[in-house]
């Protein structure tokens, strides 16, 4: 599988994650990827050919190795891998079609039309939504992995020595595994990193959450005191504070800020995109 072509899309996610997004980036490239690519498939190459049991009985130490190893390590964190990058690609796809309807946006009403967002990149409105639900899912993935490695495998070791008496084994018979220590070394490596991804992805979460209910209460104080000010429909001078504000979300609220900075259409409605 060529990792590169992860690697090439996922460089695109420095520009709109936090400090935290950018050391789970490096994390998963430096020591779960480049780990897996350059020492695991080979750690793990021979674990069949090397699956050795002390019977001659044809069949036997198949059938051993499949009840023991339902699901091969390597593959396993293949798809894990696969599954906790995607979700990133999903934010620039959604930065990507924000850029792109800016730029029909422009052909169609020029430089003077004004603009749908002010900075197709900045996490504001569904881009928001679509970072956190990436991070919960890139969490949630990483957890459930580790659950299915635990109750695989033990403690996430793999002994030296398995008992088998599937058939057709014709009675109990001792199965030895290929380099245990290596590949317990290797698989408590890729457990470690994973729990520290997962810390990152939860850090991230909380570090957003908690910033916008922070962005919310502020705006919501600051309409509150520019309508104390100026009462009876007088002109608000907080016209600008709206405008910055446009693509935050507003929680339990049914009005929508303006779409568009002193655009003459009101007929727009707007847009969370």
């Amino acid at each position: 599988m060529n990792w590169g072509i992860f690697e090439g899309l996922l460089s695109g996610v420095n520009k709109y994650s936090t400090a935290f997004g950018r050391i789970w980036l490096s994390l998963v490239f430096i020591f779960r990827v480049l780990v897996y690519l350059v020492t695991a498939e080979r750690v793990w190459s021979d674990d069949h050919k090397d699956f050795d049991c002390n019977t001659r009985q044809p069949g036997c130490s198949n059938v051993c190795f499949d009840a023991f190893f339902p699901v091969s390590h390597v593959r396993l964190w293949a798809l894990q891998l696969i599954l906790v990058t995607c979700p990133s690609l999903l934010v620039v796809m959604h930065v990507a079609y924000r850029e792109l309807q800016e730029k029909r946006h422009r052909e169609a009403y020029g430089e003077d039309g004004g603009r749908l967002y002010l900075n197709p990149g900045k996490k504001r409105g569904g881009l928001w939504w679509t970072y956190v639900c990436s991070l919960v899912f890139k969490a949630s993935v990483d957890i459930a992995f580790l659950y299915v490695f635990h109750s695989l495998y033990p403690k996430y070791i793999l002994p030296p020595v398995v008992k088998c008496h599937a058939d057709p084994c014709p009675n109990t018979v001792d199965c030895f595994i290929s380099k245990p220590s290596e590949k317990n070394i290797f698989t408590l490596f890729m457990v470690a990193t994973t729990a520290i991804c997962i810390l990152l992805n939860l850090m991230e979460l909380i570090y957003l959450v908690s910033k916008r209910c922070h962005e919310c209460l502020a705006a919501r104080k600051a309409r509150a005191t520019c309508t104390g000010h100026h009462p009876h429909g007088a002109t608000s001078p907080c016209k600008q504070d709206d405008l910055l504000l446009g693509d935050l979300i507003f929680l339990a609220s049914d009005s929508h800020p303006p779409l568009l900075p002193d655009r003459p259409r009101d007929q727009v409605k707007k847009t969370i995109l």
